[in-house]
């Protein structure tokens, strides 16, 4: 049900803002500014902290927070697999060799699709209302977000007085935190000018109800595609007045204050959810418990705790590229649209912090991962559902994480992994009768493992291959052999699956998977289903070696090793195809593709993420990259655009992947919020875009030689400047982190390294390479040395 504040419907443009706060002489970065409130979800400012996520608009008659739990999903525990389903494999596949795309696509959505054919959405728990009474018409209004300290402030004068309002989502106490205050700057005597409502409106199955100082909001979620509901879920607002001032009173399902002169709001929020089978939690003991605590702290204690802990990890990295135009003290908004006329190096500076800013408020250890929306969703059936697209989507969203000092902020990511391994072993066995783990190109909070939405898009059985990668490349960043050890067992499990399930393709003996697809892409018209596809074998040749490099350093499973490496051989090369493209196909199928401007740029993976073709080492496959790109084209969508960004940069081509960032900046694609638009919203664009800029500034390797990854012959490669655009003529980086275990920090102007500085925090071998000059390194852990890259 609905309910609300007897003020609810009112609009905000009831309290028209007349007169904006000046900007200030030197506006702080890094900080979201605007002169009016949001009228649209995606004008309002998120914040959050890993678990629980807040939009705020910044209302003056009326304060909307649109609140989300990251376990808050639709559904409950089910077994997506379709009985019998491993018996069409063989005639499929015997189809497949034969060339019956249209027989093998039909059988697929017919026999062996997941039941259901949709995964279970990400949904909202509905918005907190903060209804006013103020009459006067407001002035001196500001809005912002600091990313600095992570908290919205809004801040504007009604009448004599003034009114400011801050929220943030608390990592140390588990609560978001609102402090209201309202101050006459005429008549400093006189107090007791705050009043308001609150009131909750929900889509979910929900009432409220009032318990002393605090309003309750509980309900479940939904049932969705035949799956019944099976969460509770409640949400607490506590209210505290400061100082004793003021007075508390219960209206029905709301809960009104009058005469305050500060107030703070403790915002708690759980569900019953344990894990992907278990859903018998309670939600008012986890509730209750986070409130009691965070009720006998003071509001600046609680505030001094949350911006130390968010710290922690913001000043890890700074970029600074120095303001040049007067674009630069524009609000926001207006920054952006005013981006494309006029070069602003500092708005691309503020995107880079804002993506960092949104990892660090939507994956934390302990939360669930950064869904296609982070955790900021104000529907329970949003676009896509806000999964977990795990074809390109989840792992855009993570490219950022080790490059920027956030590694740990991975940890939700290993945790969906752990659960996909268990889920995806037993959709192995009952979809395809063998060992190992497998899971297709989407998931969701119940780790569902099975080809959904149609078998055109969903038969792709290399999503958990390509996630597994991400537990090598952490190992790459952190030499950490207790992580190692954990990860082993995934990877293992997601190689045993295809070692067990290539199959030898006719025609030149590769081994090759099938059924797949190249995402999402038709290779003939209305046919997407085939063997071998390009992206599959170049994930395959990733996660063969980095098993089996793990293998070798753990000192485990020699002799299945040497299976993997064997194996590894066999898998198809990169192919050069008759349009001097890089294939996407084991076929030169490129040029009967119908869309030649695809989003998906699938078989590129090979040139980024991993890095199976570099420039130095593959030219001629480089500039086949190089080709592909040029003919799909630049204007996508906001996410294809990211990786386009990310794979100039890997061609070292920075004026290139500049021209494209400036089309993710554009207002088609990038909301006032700078939140991405796909459209409609999808946060991977905002992770690609700070991944990109990382990747034009340094770039690491270590090469793609499964006996050069593990053991003293480890040497890595550290790429500085590779890809600078001429827009950043001069700036500065501190703190990225490269493969290896390297902290790097860079200095340079009029296009130029001034001096670049090197860190070595696990005493590895590098090689630094800056244009066409190069110097060898070995430092012991803990020293650095310095390098004008001449």
């Amino acid at each position: 049900m609905r309910f609300s504040t007897p003020f609810a419907l009112l609009a905000l443009t009831l309290f028209p803002v007349l007169t904006p706060a000046a900007p200030a002489e030197e506006d702080p970065p890094p900080v979201l500014w605007y002169q009016e409130p949001a009228t649209e979800w995606v004008q309002a400012l998120p914040v959050g902290n890993g678990r629980l996520g807040a939009m705020v608009f910044g209302g003056i008659g009326q304060e909307r927070l649109q609140l989300n739990e990251d376990t808050l999903w639709a559904g409950g525990p089910y077994d997506p697999a379709r009985p019998n389903a491993r018996d069409i494999l063989p005639g499929l596949r015997n189809r497949l060799n034969r060339g019956e795309y249209q027989e093998a696509q039909d059988l697929v959505q017919e026999r062996f699709m997941a039941q259901p054919m949709q995964q279970m959405p990400y949904q909202t728990i509905g918005d907190l209302l903060i209804t006013t009474s103020i009459l006067e018409t407001a002035r001196d209004y500001r809005r912002e977000l600091d990313l600095d300290t992570a908290i919205a402030r809004t801040t504007f004068r009604a009448g004599p007085t003034v009114h400011v309002r801050e929220v943030f989502a608390s990592p140390v106490d588990q609560v978001i935190v609102v402090r209201l205050s309202a101050k006459n700057v005429e008549r400093p005597d006189r107090t007791g000018r705050l009043g308001f409502t609150l009131g909750f409106q929900s889509p979910l199955p929900a009432t409220s109800r009032v318990e002393g100082d605090t309003l309750v909001l509980s309900g479940t979620n939904t049932g969705m595609q035949g799956i019944e509901a099976g969460l509770k879920f409640e949400t607490r607002v506590r209210v505290l007045l400061e100082d004793g001032a003021g007075e508390i009173v219960p209206l029905g399902q709301q809960l009104r204050v009058e005469r305050a002169e500060a107030v703070v709001l403790l915002i708690s929020a759980a569900t019953s959810y344990v894990d992907y089978q278990t859903v018998n939690g309670d939600p008012t003991a986890k509730n209750l418990l986070a409130l009691e605590k965070a009720a006998l702290r003071s509001y600046d204690a609680l505030k001094a705790d949350h911006v130390r802990e968010h710290q922690r990890l913001f000043h890890r990295t700074t970029l600074d590229l120095p303001a040049t135009t007067p674009a630069a003290k524009l609000p926001t908004n207006e920054r952006v649209v005013a981006f494309q006329e006029a070069e602003d190096p500092s708005l691309a500076a503020l995107y880079f912090d804002y993506g960092r800013y949104l990892l660090i408020s939507s994956s934390r250890p302990g939360s669930q991962p950064a869904n296609l929306q982070g955790i900021w969703n104000d529907s329970i059936n949003p676009p896509w559902g806000s999964k977990y697209t795990i074809n390109i989507n989840t792992e855009m969203n993570y490219w950022p994480a080790n490059p920027t000092g956030l590694g740990e902020l991975n940890e939700p990511l290993w945790a969906l992994l752990e659960d996909l391994a268990k889920t995806g072993r037993r959709f192995a066995w009952a979809h395809y009768g063998t060992g190992g783990w497998v899971t297709h190109h989407n998931t969701d909070l119940w780790r569902a493992s099975g080809p959904i939405d149609s078998a055109f898009y969903g038969m792709w059985p290399c999503g958990g291959a390509w996630l597994s990668t991400h537990l090598w490349q952490h190992y790459l960043y952190t030499g950490d052999r207790a992580f190692l050890q954990r990860a082993y067992p995934i990877m293992k499990g997601a190689t045993e699956f295809f070692l067990a399930n290539l199959v030898e393709e006719p025609k030149h003996g590769y081994l090759v998977t099938s059924p797949s697809m190249s995402p999402e892409n038709a290779h003939h018209s209305g046919l997407s289903i085939a063997a071998g596809p390009a992206m599959d074998s170049q994930i395959l040749r990733d996660l063969f070696a980095q098993t089996a490099a793990a293998a070798q350093i753990l000192g485990r499973d020699a002799d299945w090793r040497q299976q993997v490496l064997a194996t590894r051989d066999r898998l198809p090369p990169d192919q050069v195809g008759s349009q001097g493209q890089l294939q996407e196909w084991l076929e030169d199928w490129d040029a009967s593709a119908t869309d030649q401007q695809h989003r998906h740029v699938s078989h590129l993976y090979a040139l980024f993420p991993s890095n199976q073709i570099t420039p130095q080492r593959t030219p001629e496959l480089s500039e086949a990259a190089r080709t592909t790109l040029n003919t799909r084209g630049d204007r996508t969508t906001g996410w294809a655009i990211a990786w386009r960004i990310n794979l100039w940069t890997r061609l070292h081509d920075g004026d290139r992947a500049y021209s494209i960032l400036k089309l993710l900046l554009d207002p088609s694609r990038t909301y006032p919020n700078l939140f991405d638009a796909h459209p409609p919203f999808q946060i991977d664009g905002n992770f690609g875009g700070t991944s990109a800029m990382v990747e034009m500034l340094l770039q690491s390797h270590l090469p793609l030689d499964p006996q050069s990854l593990a053991g003293e012959s480890m040497q890595f490669e550290l790429d500085l400047l590779p890809a600078l655009p001429s827009a950043w003529p001069d700036g500065s980086v501190h703190g990225l982190r490269a493969r290896g275990g390297f902290e790097v920090d860079l200095e340079w102007k009029g296009g130029q390294l001034q001096q670049a500085t090197v860190r070595s925090l696990l005493g590895n071998k590098a090689v630094l390479r800056h244009g066409d000059a190069t110097r060898e390194v070995s430092l012991p852990a803990g020293e650095s040395l310095t390098w004008d890259g001449r």
